[in-house]
Order: structure tokens, then C-alpha cells, then sequence
């Protein structure tokens, strides 16, 4: 099979993926209605126009007011169900999904409503489809440590329903060092740790995440090859990196995809994986994503696996269930 066939056939477990950030302009045109909400577009159509961002904040501005429309259980499964699909079409046979409840609590909607609705949606996307799931809360890093401490206090009596809790929303003047305390008590309740770092921030952040946040995963983190000495702590440490290339692309972290440095990282030795991130304002599900690089960048079939394996043992899955997957994209030619 040539590189696209083989991208389509790959088993692929999806680790970056902000839930609210899956929003199709339909879906969100149509729970507004539902919910009797106006949004500050006519049409489908002008949702679509206003997706045309410069930076990160300009996308966050219209990503939080589509939020808005999300007010019930039901609305969250809608949201999550759509996505699932999606994954299902892309071969996505596992995803650990991000949501954002103080994007929702400060509304007055109940961190139980987001959860439940998500859960369910879980768990009916491993009957039908037979994917696997987990959730991530993330904490929206500007909004104060203060905030996120109560989030997290909210997230105690559902903890067996999240596997782990990250960091993401606006990068640029919001160190990891800011959320120190919280992620101190997120570890000693059990949580793993994630940590958006390196997108727009500088290597610093990384360095952050790692030593102040003791993190298990850095999400996106392209900026590390900026600094020879923690590019070289990451291939130690085999630290993952969950690498969003049209997000980057989109958001303008790199001008044009034949410029994007996963490529570099994947030969160096860098445990790189490709996601989605935003996929409904960024232009792509997992499988654009992995053609978007394999035509700018020209992988080659043992590259594109390597990829897809890296996805699987960056995964919070257990060690059988990675191994099932990775033997799955050996055997693939």
C-alpha cells in the first residue's frame, strides 16, 4: 500500500484533543437553537468565515463563545458522540480526550453535567465503535492557581472517571510555575500529569512542566529544539510530546508545513506523536493531520508506523492493550 493508504489503515491512539475544540459549526448552529441561545453568527457559513486566526487568543475568542451554547448532560454527548465518529472514520482506536469544566462552571453549568454527558457518550463510542477512552481535565492557566484549586475540588468525587489533569488556554505570560501548588495535590490524589508547554512559549515553559509540574506527557512542546540541552533530556527521558502540525500550522507557530520540525524530532529520537488538538477550528481530524505532514514532509512508510506505535506507548492505556496495537502496525506493510 502507498503512504496514504497505509496513514488510513494505521490503528492510531489520539492524545491531544481538546473536547470544546471538536465543535463543527452544524453541530454548534444547532445546539444554539436548541438551547435558544444567540451566538454573534447568521449562518453556519459566517461560523466558518470567523475561523481565520493570527494567533492563539484570536482563536480562543471564538472557541469560548461557541462554548457558551453547551448547557446540558445532553449537549456534552452530542459533542463528544460527534467526535467519536470521526475518530471511528480516521481508524482513532483510542483517544484520551481534554475538556475545560471552568469554561463551563463560571456559565453556572455543573462540573456533574459536563461529566456525565462525556462518560456516556465514552461509553456507548466503545460498544459501537469499540474505541477506548479517558478523560483529562485541563485547567485554564488564565484563570488564577486560586480558580484551579476549586476545580480541582470539584474533580475529587469523579476522580475514577479521570485518568488525568493538564494545563492549557492562552500560553504567553502563563508559566507552569503559576499552578505549581495544584498540580502538587493533582499527584497526590492520584492523577497523572499533563502540561500544555512550548507552543508559543518559550523552552523554559518545558523546563517547568517538567521539574515543577513532574509531568508524564508535554503537550505540543515544539519549541524544545530551541535548546540543545532539553531537546537531549526529552530523548533521555523518552518524554512525549503530543505535536499538533495543522494547530501549529493554523496558529501560525510555523508559516508553512514543509517547515514544521516533527520530522527533525521523530529522527533525532524524540518521542513525537501527531494530533488534532482543535480539529473543528483547525481544519483537521487525525488522518489530515498525518497527510498534511506525510506531504509536506515526504515520511516514509516505517515513519509514519513509528508515529502511530509512539502514539500507543505515549498512551495511558495498560501495557497488554499497547502491545495488542503496536503487534497490529508491525504487521502492517
Amino acid at each position: 500500500m502507498n503512504q496514504i493508504e497505509l496513514i488510513r489503515a494505521l490503528p492510531k491512539a489520539e492524545l491531544h484533543v481538546h473536547i470544546e475544540g471538536t465543535f463543527e459549526p452544524e453541530l454548534m448552529f444547532e445546539i444554539a437553537q436548541r438551547n435558544h441561545i444567540q451566538i454573534p453568527y447568521q449562518s453556519v457559513e459566517e461560523i466558518k468565515q470567523a475561523y481565520n486566526f493570527h494567533n492563539l487568543q484570536s482563536f480562543l475568542d471564538i472557541y469560548y463563545a461557541g462554548a457558551n451554547v453547551l448547557l446540558h448532560e445532553q449537549d456534552f454527548y452530542d459533542l463528544a458522540w460527534a467526535y467519536f465518529e470521526k475518530c471511528a472514520a480516521d481508524h482513532v482506536v483510542h483517544t484520551e480526550m481534554f475538556f475545560d469544566p471552568q469554561t463551563h462552571t463560571e456559565r453556572g453549568v455543573e462540573f456533574a453535567t459536563v461529566l456525565n454527558g462525556l462518560k456516556r457518550a465514552c461509553v456507548d463510542a466503545k460498544i459501537k465503535f469499540g474505541i477506548s477512552s479517558q478523560l483529562i481535565m485541563c485547567f485554564l492557566r488564565h484563570l488564577s492557581e486560586e480558580d484551579a484549586l476549586k476545580t480541582l475540588e470539584q474533580a475529587l468525587p469523579f476522580k475514577d472517571d479521570i485518568i488525568a489533569v493538564g494545563l492549557d488556554s492562552s500560553e504567553v505570560g502563563h508559566p507552569p510555575s503559576k499552578f505549581e501548588r495544584v498540580f502538587a495535590k493533582a499527584r497526590e490524589a492520584g492523577f497523572l500529569i499533563v502540561a500544555h508547554a512550548g507552543e508559543e512559549g518559550p523552552p523554559e515553559y518545558i523546563w517547568e512542566a517538567l521539574d515543577l509540574l513532574q509531568v508524564n506527557r508535554i503537550d505540543h512542546g515544539v519549541r524544545s529544539e530551541e535548546d540543545p540541552a532539553l531537546l537531549q533530556r526529552l530523548i533521555d527521558e523518552k518524554m512525549p510530546l503530543t505535536v499538533c502540525p495543522l494547530s501549529n500550522l493554523k496558529l501560525c507557530v510555523v508559516d508553512d508545513m514543509a517547515e514544521h520540525n516533527i520530522h527533525r524530532l521523530l529522527k533525532q529520537g524524540v518521542h513525537v506523536t501527531i494530533n488534532s488538538d482543535d480539529p473543528s477550528y483547525f481544519g483537521g481530524y487525525m488522518n489530515d493531520n498525518f497527510i498534511a505532514v506525510h506531504e509536506a514532509l515526504d515520511l516514509s512508510h516505517e515513519e509514519l508506523k513509528q508515529l502511530a506505535i509512539n502514539s500507543f506507548e505515549a498512551s495511558f492505556i495498560d501495557a497488554s492493550e499497547k502491545q495488542k496495537w503496536i503487534k497490529t502496525i508491525h504487521q502492517l506493510s
